[in-house]
């Protein structure tokens, strides 16, 4: 068993503090699920990847928080395929995971995974103003062009689109946003987004239920944005988007998303293994 650190998402300029850390646990066979949660919740990132049952072409993997499991984890699934790339794995590897086979293209500096489907409901009046009140946002600091949604693909996320000016000031309330988490069974993060242009995003992830305060790069709710966008016609398809976040946290992480006119979105980044 290797118990491997990478940061994934890192920006084109390789900064050093870019990405968001992810623990990727290789031949992992020999461990019950307590060890599990036991080496998440030591290495303390969002995700650590547990790889079983490994070949050159695929392999079983599971995600667990520092305080659970969950479904599924966007920046761990790349850390894991440029961590078996530089086994010899690929260059296309098929991954079990517990919401179905998500493969991934990788190669040893990155990797690119097809999301699972995602489907997007509207969020109820009453859970969209509590939600509001956990991030102390009021529904004058929502974009009146992009509705907020709740996005289910692996993990659900709520969608929260805001004004220019509204990321630089987020300040939630952490412990609200974890008794709504808890609540609401909302396993993912409450994705903040805020639209730059017509393809470039920028984006904050408060994420209690994970143990952390806020992920500094989310892969499955940039994938549930670039389906949001194409099941609300908000964007011509096909369509490339950016999506940058954790500058805020000092971990500068950039998210590239290919949106198809129809089928599964695919979710691109870069990782280096940490020393």
């Amino acid at each position: 068993m290797d118990i491997l650190r990478f940061r994934a998402f890192t920006t084109e300029q390789l900064n050093p503090a870019s990405g968001n850390p992810a623990g990727v646990v290789v031949d992992a066979e020999e461990l019950i699920d307590a060890d599990m949660l036991g080496i998440a919740a030591g290495l303390g990132f969002s995700e650590t990847a547990f790889l079983t049952s490994i070949t050159p072409h695929s392999a079983r993997i599971r995600y667990f928080t520092p305080r659970a499991e969950i479904a599924f984890c966007g920046h761990a699934t790349i850390a894991s395929g440029v961590a078996l790339s530089r086994r010899g794995a690929g260059p296309l590897i098929r991954l079990a995971t517990n919401v179905g086979e998500v493969p991934v293209e990788v190669s040893h500096q990155q990797a690119t995974l097809v999301a699972v489907d995602t489907t997007v409901e509207s969020l109820d009046d009453d859970v969209l103003d509590e939600l509001l009140a956990t991030l102390r946002l009021t529904r004058g600091d929502l974009d009146p062009a992009l509705p907020p949604a709740l996005l289910r693909g692996g993990n659900p996320h709520p969608l929260v689109p805001v004004r220019g000016g509204v990321l630089a000031q987020l300040d939630h309330d952490a412990e609200a946003v974890l008794r709504l988490q808890d609540r609401q069974g909302w396993d993912g993060t409450i994705h903040v987004v805020h639209r730059i242009d017509a393809t470039r995003f920028a984006s904050r992830n408060p994420f209690p239920r994970g143990g952390i305060r806020e992920d500094p790069a989310t892969g499955s709710a940039a994938a549930g944005l670039g389906a949001y966008l194409r099941a609300r016609g908000h964007i011509p398809m096909p369509a490339v988007l950016t999506v940058e976040q954790g500058a805020e946290m000092g971990r500068p992480c950039l998210i590239v998303v290919e949106v198809p006119r129809e089928g599964r979105v695919r979710v691109t980044g870069s990782a280096e293994e940490m020393q």
